[in-house]
Formats: structure tokens, sequence, C-alpha cells
């Protein structure tokens, strides 16, 4: 076992802001904002309309395909309308307005699955459907697909990601503290699905607090590894090389080397699905960055404006020059406030002006940085370069659609260079050229 694996780079972690602190509950706003597109693939087909009572927990909207998902709403009101709003990934799509009754406590629960050692694994697949559960690790990807891989792929590892790699976030961490046994337990399910007896989970060796607490509950099963701080420690195909030195392929998934990944937010979350009969109708957000002079780890209904987060953990207005979702690593700029939080929103970093300036960009001195940096063991500067100067087919035969987009190219990087910038363009060139 490698603990690690080859490239990477060590930024600052800056997680004490929050490390420490408790997981708190949000108030439920007036309005919520839950968007139909919460998730890799197909937005969800809306089962409401304007006018319509709901109640907490309710499905509004129905998984359109294969590859989508359902939403539910955190909490009982009245849909007030049906409309485009901006979308934390930079586009805007369709989402259910709803005027909020807290005051109204019924919910729509699923039936709860106790005994879900002697149930069918189908069965369990669909209730993690029916549930609307995505990766919470930041792709978002239907949870029920990933349940169900092709017969001919054997899975005989299931991994937890516990890494949490990316600077300031800790949402992962304090769920690790304060629900660890929830979260061994939705492994166990994982692990019942799929017919898997072997199952590792992998943290990060700066979290000691969460490393004993998940500890104490591993069995025979199941085995809690401290791995080496680096990022991006918690990608998927680096946490495969640590724990069990398989290598995933080119253009490969990482059932093609028997594993199955999934993040410890989203292991909370199917234990929640199957045993409490709970939807995934919010989740854990990290809220930091200096201009914060109350940074959180938030407990959030999806649906809430970043604005109303940011304003309850006492910001300095003045002095904020950026919002991201996510970390700095591999976060999104945001250009408006209103934007809501989606299943996907892992933190909420708010940067001083003086961070968001940013230095300037040079030209490229060919010192071979970010080749060395590169966990993927591409050559970031050349495929950049093909992105820059529109040459796809150049930049395919390098390898650009293996790129992850960690950012240690361009963290690394002495001129600068806006690597992950340019490489995304030469992944859409590729893609529409298909």
């Amino acid at each position: 076992m490698r603990l690690s694996f080859k490239g990477g780079v060590h930024p600052q972690e800056e997680k004490e802001a929050t490390s420490s602190k408790s997981i708190v509950q949000f108030p439920v706003p007036e309005l919520l904002y839950v968007h139909l597109s919460q998730h890799t693939g197909k937005p969800a087909r809306p089962l409401v309309k304007a006018g319509d009572e709901i109640r907490g927990w309710q499905k509004i909207g129905e998984a359109d395909g294969f590859i989508s998902a359902s939403v539910h709403t955190p909490v009982a009101g009245k849909v007030k309308a049906i409309e485009t709003v901006v979308h934390p990934l930079g586009m805007k799509s369709p989402a259910v307005i709803i005027e909020t009754d807290p005051e109204k406590k019924e919910v729509a629960k699923l039936d709860p699955i106790e005994d879900w050692q002697n149930t069918e694994p189908s069965s369990l697949v669909e209730r993690v459907k029916e549930a609307g559960i995505v990766g919470l690790g930041g792709a978002a990807f239907p949870t029920y697909v990933k349940l169900s891989p092709p017969e001919d792929k054997q899975i005989d590892t299931v991994i937890l990601n516990g890494a949490e790699c990316e600077p300031y976030l800790t949402a992962d961490h304090r769920l690790m503290v304060e629900k660890a046994e929830k979260i061994i337990k939705g492994m166990k399910i994982i692990m019942h699905i799929l017919g898997v007896k072997k199952g590792y989970i992998g943290i990060e060796k700066n979290k000691p607090d969460a490393i004993e607490k998940m500890g104490k509950l591993a069995d025979d099963e199941i085995e809690v590894i401290p791995l080496k701080v680096k990022y991006p420690q918690g990608a998927e195909k680096q946490l495969i090389k640590a724990l069990t030195n398989r290598e995933v392929p080119s253009g490969g998934l990482p059932f093609d080397v028997g594993c199955y990944v999934q993040n410890v937010g989203t292991a909370l979350a199917i234990y929640e699905s199957v045993v409490q009969g709970k939807p995934l109708v919010e989740r854990v957000v990290t809220l930091s960055g200096y201009p914060l002079q109350d940074p959180q780890n938030i407990l959030c209904p999806v649906g809430v404006p970043f604005k109303s987060l940011i304003e309850s953990c006492d910001p300095l207005w003045e002095d904020i020059g950026k919002v991201i979702s996510g970390g700095p690593m591999m976060g999104i700029a945001q250009y408006d406030m209103e934007v809501p939080v989606v299943k996907g929103t892992s933190g909420i970093l708010v940067l001083t002006k003086k961070q968001a300036e940013g230095p300037k960009e040079l030209p490229c001195i060919q010192c071979g940085r970010c080749v060395d940096a590169c966990p993927m063991q591409l050559v970031p500067t050349r495929i950049a370069s093909y992105g820059e100067n529109k040459m796809a087919e150049e930049a395919k035969q390098l390898g650009a659609m293996d790129c992850i987009e960690c950012g240690a190219c361009a963290y690394i990087c002495p001129a600068n260079r806006r690597l992950v910038q340019y490489i995304k363009i030469a992944k859409d060139l590729i893609r529409s050229s298909k």
C-alpha cells in the first residue's frame, strides 16, 4: 500500500478556521430556489406547478432518463414559480421557487428499510434512486447509476473517500467526527449492494480526530487508512492508487480495476435514505475565508442563496473580492450572490480583494514543474497551449481528456499560466468535434 501517488502539490491547508467547529443547522429562509439540475446528466422533470402546496421532503422533480436524479423539497410550503435562475456552475437553469412554511412539520418520508441486510440489492438501489442521492464529493453523479456497474465488471473493493484534500474545506472532516457510525453503516449498505467484503476508508493524516472516530467503528471488513497529506489525494484515481496500487487505465473507470469509490457524505446520505427514509434535501457546506469573522460548517437545505449563508458568518462585505463555490483549487467563481446551494455545493470560499487580484500571467518558461506535479502524468503546458490555440486533435493526442482539472499544474506554475482554463477549452473543443 503506497498511501500516496506520483505527482501532486502541497498548498497551504487553511483548515484551522473551521476544522474544530461543530456543524450548525441553518434556519429555513422564506424562499428556497431548488434547481431541477443538481447532478451530472439530464435535469429532473418538474412534478409541481405554481400555486401547488407541498409537504416537506416531497418529490418535486422526477429523474428524467438513465443519468438523471430526482429532486425533493427540504421543507413544506407553496410553489411560487418555476423560473430560470443562476446556477453555481455559471449557467442559468430551471428551479422551483418555494415559499416555505416551517410550521408544517409533516414530511413525505420514504418507507424505512431497517432490515437492509436481508433486502435485495436491487431494492436498495431503487431506494437510493428514489431519494435523489448523488455523489457529494463534487461531481454529483447519480449514485444509483454508480451502484449498477456492468455485469462483466467484478467489484472486490469499496473505498470511502475521507481525504478532503482541498484547502479550506472541512465539511467531510466534521461529518466523520460527528456522524461516524452512520457513515460506517452507509458503507456497509454499499458493500451489501455490491456483494463486496473488503472496504477501505482513506483519510489524510491532518484529520487525527476523524481517523480515531472512524477507526473505532471499523471491523474485519473495513479498514481505516491514514494517508499522506498531498493534493489531490482525494481524486478518485489517485485514491485507488494510494490504497490498492491499482491504476485505472486511460479513459477507464474505477470498476475497470475492481474498485468502487464514494464520498463519506454520500455514504451518510445512503444510510439516511435507507434506514430513515430521508431523501437528499440538505448537505453540510463549509463557509470559510478571511473576510468571514465567524466561519462555519453549516447543515444547509438545498436552495438557500449563497448571500444568506455568507451573512450568517459575520462578513466584512467591504473586503470581499471574490466568492467561490467549492475550494480554491477546483472551485468556480460566482458572479451572483443569489445563486442557491445545490447538492454538490461542498463549500463557499470568500476571498479578500487582494487575494482575488491574482498574479499576472507570463509566458511559459519551459521549466517542466507542471509535468512533475500532474497526478495524471500528462504534459499540462503543451495541452494548454493546444487549447489556447484551438488545436483540438493535438490536445487529444496528448491525453487532454484524462485531465482531472485538479489545478495542481496552475498552482505550481512560476509563470502563473492559466493552465486549467486552457485545458478546459481543449476538452470542450474535443467534445464538440465528435
